[in-house]
């Protein structure tokens, strides 16, 4: 007699699939219009409504999903950057010209913001900014960054132009490219100590 096969692992690498699928379709349809449906995503998707549901009860658990895996990847990126070497500016340099910032995730926050509110999507950057502060901690203590600023509000000025500079660009009011500089340039110009005259690496202006 035959022994009996578990199907139980083909058919949750099926589900994994199909949710990989749904995530990446909500991604392109949020780079599009962050008002997209369900509907929308799931034609995206080549699948239908009733399959997305049997994964995602509302369409803020597929923003939601969607956005976690998104600064998980972030977090990858970020991993895989020098930012111990060389100055501290030229760390958030290099941050803050991640290609995951400005590029890759359009309209993703706008839809994120709508659907899950601003404050649940600032908890969920907190692994991602955790690294900038990392940072920014390490250049105030070596003399490159400015102390007379209370660090939670650099940390909430970052956050804020960030998502400032993804919004332009995601407007197209800014190439993404000139996004990311004037985003370097500005954070950079409020970190720096203007009293002092402190080491720098020149800031990378995308040609």
């Amino acid at each position: 007699m035959a022994p009996k096969t578990d199907k139980r692992p083909a058919k949750r690498a099926d589900a994994e699939r199909t949710v990989t699928a749904v995530l990446d379709a909500a991604l392109r349809s949020f780079a599009s219009s962050p008002d997209a449906t369900v509907t929308e995503i799931a034609k995206a998707a080549g699948v239908g409504r009733v399959t997305v549901y049997g994964h995602f009860d509302s369409l803020p658990a597929i923003v939601d999903a969607l956005l976690i895996r998104s600064l998980a990847e972030a977090d990858a990126g970020f991993a895989e950057l020098d930012l111990e070497s060389g100055t501290a500016t030229g760390a958030v340099d290099r941050l803050l010209h991640a290609p995951w910032l400005l590029g890759r995730y359009q309209g993703l926050l706008a839809a994120a913001t709508r659907h899950l509110g601003p404050e649940k999507v600032r908890q969920l950057h907190e692994q991602v900014f955790a690294r900038i502060e990392a940072v920014i901690v390490r250049g105030r203590h070596r003399g490159e960054f400015r102390t007379d600023l209370p660090l939670p509000w650099v940390m909430a000025s970052i956050y804020a132009l960030a998502h400032a500079a993804a919004a332009e660009a995601d407007a197209e009011r800014l190439p993404r490219a000139e996004a990311a500089d004037l985003l370097s340039t500005t954070l950079l110009g409020l970190l720096r100590d203007p009293a002092a005259g402190c080491p720098s690496e020149p800031v990378q202006m995308t040609p």
